[in-house]
């Protein structure tokens, strides 16, 4: 971590104001909003992590990284888990499969999203 912004008594919760770091929680909103309408239109799933490899940079050793990797691996386990499932949808699985993997991306939106409006980092564990 940088020392670009500060921590308050939660170790995870941060309290940085800047306009570049606003910016990037605002982009970072967008990508969770563009996941959470690719149920209804999946193009937007596509968009959201173009937006996120186009500006991990701008997020590099700030709070928001952890979100951005969070992001980036939503999408690629969800191609993974839809892509199983649709595989084996002839036997009957792949409909196990894809819902358990939607109830899977729904959890991992609403988890981000949350973390990220309260100025937490997103563990990985």
């Amino acid at each position: 971590m940088s020392d670009e912004f500060s921590t308050s008594s939660s170790k995870d919760i941060i309290a940085d104001n800047s306009p570049q770091l606003q910016s990037a929680k605002n982009i970072t909103t967008v990508v969770y909003a563009l996941q959470a309408v690719s149920f209804l239109f999946g193009i937007t799933f596509l968009i959201a992590v173009i937006i996120n490899y186009v500006k991990q940079e701008d997020v590099k050793g700030t709070w928001l990284e952890s979100h951005f990797r969070w992001q980036i691996r939503t999408f690629w386990y969800s191609v993974l888990w839809f892509t199983i499932g649709f595989i084996t949808l002839f036997i009957l699985i792949g409909y196990l499969v894809i819902f358990v993997a939607s109830i899977w991306l729904v959890y991992r939106i609403i988890k981000g999203w949350i973390r990220l409006s309260e100025n937490k980092l997103m563990n990985m564990n």
